[in-house]
């Protein structure tokens, strides 16, 4: 079991789509609940859009999450994962996010 308490937080600065997309996100029970897909800005205000589900990339559903529902470290080989309140049922519920064009 991974503890996270002695995993170092991510500064503002890092929190950009290039460091975390890809990363793992985690429920309360160290389940995977989803893997960050990409950003919509960056930093502490970002909306982070997280594929939900599916194998190897297929029939994943995309969901948007505010940046301060998820609590992004890295680990002690320096890998980078979130944290995050929502279970994997929460995110599966959530309306899927669709890229608008304005």
């Amino acid at each position: 079991m991974k503890d996270h308490a002695n995993h170092v937080r991510l500064k503002p600065s890092e929190l950009s789509s290039k460091t975390l997309e890809g990363a793992p996100i985690y429920d309360a029970h160290n389940a995977e609940i989803g893997k960050v897909s990409h950003l919509h800005g960056s930093g502490p205000s970002a909306e982070v859009i997280v594929d939900v589900g599916g194998f190897l990339g297929l029939g994943a559903k995309p969901v948007a999450v505010s940046m301060a529902q998820l609590d992004f470290m890295r680990d002690e080989n320096g890998h980078i994962h979130a944290l995050s309140r929502f279970s994997k049922q929460d995110l599966e519920h959530m309306p899927e996010h669709s890229h608008h064009h304005h």
